[in-house]
């Protein structure tokens, strides 16, 4: 008699895919938001995210309830990178990021998840997070003010930008901290659509993209081209993201009750993250990371199937191919970004502080404290190190220089939080 299934177990069954189309709902406006910032095809964003997902669930058996989606991580370089080398370079560099995660998934495998915990504490990670929310800060700035990224072009009267992205910030934030239910799920989502909305009767929306785009439409797929400067400023951000993702499977843990740190291992979580990564680089779309607001869905629903997650990967693969669905992504007016950004950008700021505040070390301890100082004036700072035409500069060198500090610099004796 064949055992009865677990609530755990993959079970891919069609009356599941409503709740499936649910969990990309929720993931939706985080997705499509990293494409829209730095300048890629959020169809492709969409492709590549529900391509990795699937991926993903090969490589970790099936077992894993996590949805992947575009990374917030890596925004600033990609951004820095579309103008520097163009799209195909900095896809180069992101696919190295991703294949930096396999070389971490190996390391894990062979020597265990301390050697990672050993290379990458916290006080080398915090700083690197807070450098990424810290620098792209006027970018957020200018976009609120109806700015370009750069603020060199005005593209929406200030006094009515202000108003859109006050009113966008406003609802995200409400929506975080007095929804129930599923509504607090989706406070990006909820704050464009309110954004958009208010910005219909000030003239801010132009449909004329939409109406022209055809239903069905191929992805704009990019090739990556070789590029070894996009390589070198480009993967040390990967360092962030590669350890958020053990609090990401330790957070599905702790909702399914399966220890996914030992079956299918994290080794295995890790490569799978790492390589859907590399293929959404291969193909244009931005890096995939675990998405957090998906496994607050799954504990909402108390659905622990991971067949729901192959659901929300195919949606999203359909949803690729309409081209309407991009167009009319393409007109959300930059106030309605700048909005959402003042807050998004801050809160990584706050996610790289927390993570230094709760490793019990004392920050003022003069090997944390030289650390976590070059870390942030590098990365803040603009400093540059130059040799011919190449260049290693931003959060790329910060990185650099933290893990290197880091393994260089003697240890104290005494290196924890002092009195008691």
């Amino acid at each position: 008699m064949p055992r009865p299934n677990s609530p755990t177990d993959y079970v891919f069954r069609l009356k599941d895919s409503l709740i499936g189309a649910q969990m990309l709902f929720v993931a939706f406006g985080a997705l499509v938001l990293v494409p829209l910032l730095t300048g890629l095809d959020p169809n492709v964003a969409l492709f590549t995210a529900g391509a990795g997902t699937l991926l993903f669930q090969a490589l970790t058996k099936r077992m894993v309830p996590i949805f992947l989606a575009s990374s917030f991580a890596f925004i600033a370089p990609i951004m820095y990178g579309v103008q520097t080398w163009g799209i195909p370079g900095t896809m180069c560099g992101l696919v190295a990021a991703g294949l930096f995660y396999v070389l971490l998934s190996l390391g894990i495998k062979y020597f265990g998840s301390g050697f990672l915990h050993r290379l990458l504490p916290p006080v080398v990670v915090g700083p690197v997070i807070m450098v990424i929310g810290l620098v792209l800060a006027p970018v957020a700035v200018h976009m609120a003010l109806g700015k370009t990224g750069d603020g060199a072009v005005v593209l929406v009267p200030q006094g009515v930008a202000l108003v859109v992205a006050m009113v966008t910030l406003g609802t995200t934030i409400l929506v975080s901290l007095l929804a129930k239910g599923f509504m607090r799920l989706i406070p990006i989502l909820t704050g464009i659509a309110v954004g958009y909305i208010v910005s219909i009767p000030l003239g801010l929306i132009d449909m004329t993209p939409v109406a022209e785009a055809a239903w069905f439409a191929m992805p704009a797929f990019v090739m990556p081209a070789w590029n070894l400067q996009a390589i070198l400023f480009i993967v040390p951000v990967a360092i962030a993201p590669a350890i958020e993702h053990f609090g990401d499977v330790l957070a599905i843990k702790h909702v399914t009750g399966k220890d996914y740190f030992e079956n299918p291992g994290i080794h295995r979580t890790m490569m799978g993250d790492g390589l859907a990564t590399t293929l959404a680089s291969m193909l244009g779309g931005p890096p995939n990371t675990t998405y957090s607001e998906v496994t607050g869905a799954v504990t909402l629903t108390r659905v622990f199937n991971p067949a729901i997650m192959t659901w929300a990967a195919l949606f999203a693969i359909v949803l690729a191919f309409i081209g309407k669905v991009g167009a009319l992504l393409q007109t959300i007016p930059v106030p309605v970004m700048g909005g959402i950004m003042l807050l998004l950008f801050g809160a990584i700021t706050v996610v790289g502080l927390n993570s230094l505040v709760k490793t019990g070390e004392d920050l003022t301890q003069p090997r944390n404290l030289a650390i976590i100082a070059l870390i942030l004036v590098f990365g803040i700072g603009g400093m540059s190190f130059e040799t011919g035409e190449f260049a290693l500069k931003g959060i790329g060198l910060a990185g650099i220089a933290g893990v290197l500090l880091n393994l260089v610099l003697p240890r104290g004796q005494n290196t924890g939080r002092q009195g008691a």
